[in-house]
């Protein structure tokens, strides 16, 4: 190779495959990367290490599975090879733009290998949540009185006081005047293409590895006017938009009441999605005006989907591994490269080694994945096993604790899918070609040789955790766990206290 290749990696939070139209998406939520599927590698059938986001980036960044190092990990350890040492170990200009998730922040390792990291992240952003109502206000003891008074009155009496305590709430909380941009929590795509497009203008020649993570479809959906314009929405305005995702997230609802706002919540992500679109074109568009285009293979895809009420649920719960979360796009684009659409499952364990071999860059010996370059370009079949795990109930893995849940273990082919639920010892066999949605598992009785082989393989997966486990990598993550958990509370005292007259009268330092 001549002259060394770039890499664009552009991954979108919340993404499932279904939504674009390049994967059969009746809405207009992607037409720039519609024109570029047609001449692109299209995977179809991509399937996430792991969900949610801090389950599935240690495969697409170090080509391991995400409980590999012990379900008490998060993230990459310290000094794990990845692909971004791999491309600065080559003397690449590596730099990543992540739209303010914590789980992939340098807390967690992400930052490694990378010249420019910028994450959008606050340090609150990375503490632990504290429960809410903790602070013993009139108006919180009052509160909890009325909870007590509605579960003595028994479902109806809930029933009623939720009702009434979200219209409060809204009331509470009504916005004046807000816009979208007021009421996002993360930063929108085009702030990350913004900087991005400044980095690219000073890479001087040298090839590059340029990372992005943008959060536009994730909750709360708060996509903006131009974006829902350019999907052809109606305009909602801020204030629907608030109603709209509070309404959503209500627990205690059942899901035949949340479904009467499905619509216009899918509308609200689609719209997302659509600008996302639109900022990867205007980044395409940088690209060609510095005339590095022509000589950079771009990598689109997601950390895993959203599910709009299929199973009962919202958002991406890390207990579930159903399809609309662990199906993803994926789209591979190389000057010159083919022009097709593969069918056969692809392991997002593999999907490190494939672009680094893409871009002609040696693989580190640690990664557990296997390039499908070749077979991508030459259009041969491959095992397309592919292994999904997580942590039941491990919602916010900034509390340690919550990462020690039991596991959830999908063995995913072309047609069948096991899955392995440790929590509820439950074991189910899927037919993805006669039950795309997964609503009818098989029974016991059924599909036995298909069970057996796909039982075996996770055995095979469980075992290789621990066997394959490097017990030097295990250490410095646990030990950076450690520090973390040291500094942080002491972090936060350190503020208490420096706000305190009495210590600034005392002339305390810190």
């Amino acid at each position: 190779m001549d002259t060394p290749q770039s890499l664009l990696l552009i991954t979108v939070d919340c993404l499932r495959a279904g939504h674009l139209g390049f994967m059969g998406y009746h809405r207009p939520t992607t037409p720039f990367l519609d024109s570029l599927a047609a001449n692109s590698l299209v995977l179809q059938d991509a399937i996430v290490a792991g969900n949610p986001t801090y389950y599935s980036f240690p495969a697409i960044m170090a080509s391991r599975h995400p409980l590999a190092l012990g379900r008490d990990v998060v993230g990459l350890a310290p000094d794990e090879p990845t692909m971004a040492t791999a491309f600065n170990q080559s003397g690449y200009a590596t730099a990543a733009f992540i739209g303010g998730n914590p789980y992939i922040s340098a807390r967690f390792g992400y930052d490694s290998g990378f010249e420019t990291f910028r994450d959008f992240l606050r340090e609150e952003d990375l503490q632990p949540d504290v429960a809410a109502g903790a602070d013993g206000s009139l108006r919180t003891r009052f509160n909890r009185r009325l909870m007590d008074l509605s579960r003595a009155a028994g479902p109806l009496g809930q029933s009623v006081y939720h009702e009434l305590y979200f219209r409060y709430c809204q009331w509470l909380h009504a916005p004046s005047g807000s816009s979208f941009d007021a009421l996002r929590r993360f930063p929108a795509a085009d702030v990350l293409v913004n900087q991005a497009c400044d980095w690219l203008g000073g890479v001087a020649g040298r090839p590059f590895f340029l990372w992005l993570h943008f959060m536009d479809p994730h909750s709360p959906y708060y996509p903006g006017e131009e974006a829902l314009r350019l999907l052809g929405a109606p305009s909602l305005g801020a204030d629907r938009a608030m109603y709209l995702n509070s309404y959503w997230r209500r627990n205690e609802l059942h899901a035949r009441r949340l479904r009467r706002h499905r619509g216009e919540i899918i509308t609200l992500y689609d719209a997302g999605i659509r600008w996302v679109d639109e900022q990867v074109s205007r980044l395409v568009s940088a690209l060609e005006r510095l005339q590095l285009w022509q000589n950079c293979v771009l990598a689109f895809t997601a950390d895993h989907g959203e599910e709009f009420l299929e199973h009962g649920g919202r958002y991406h719960s890390p207990s579930k591994v159903t399809e609309e979360l662990i199906r993803v796009p994926l789209l591979l684009r190389a000057p010159g490269g083919p022009k097709k659409r593969i069918t056969v499952p692809f392991s997002f364990l593999d999907l490190a080694p494939t672009l680094l071999e893409g871009v002609g860059i040696q693989r580190p010996a640690s990664f557990r994945g296997s390039s499908r370059w070749k077979e991508l370009h030459n259009g041969q079949n491959w095992d397309g096993t592919a292994v999904v795990e997580c942590v039941t109930s491990c919602s916010n893995p900034l509390n340690i604790e919550n990462r020690l849940g039991r596991r959830v273990v999908a063995v995913r082919e072309r047609r069948y899918k096991l899955v392995l639920d440790f929590q509820g010892g439950a074991e189910s066999l899927f037919d993805l070609e006669n039950d795309p949605g997964e609503l009818r598992p098989l029974s016991p009785d059924e599909q036995k040789p298909v069970r057996r082989r796909l039982l075996e393989r996770a055995r095979c997966h469980l075992a290789e955790s621990v066997d394959l486990r490097d017990a030097d990598v295990r250490l410095r993550a646990r030990i950076r766990d450690v520090q973390l958990q040291w500094s942080a509370p002491r972090s936060r005292w350190l503020k208490s206290e420096s706000s305190n007259p009495a210590v600034l009268a005392s002339g305390a330092r810190f």
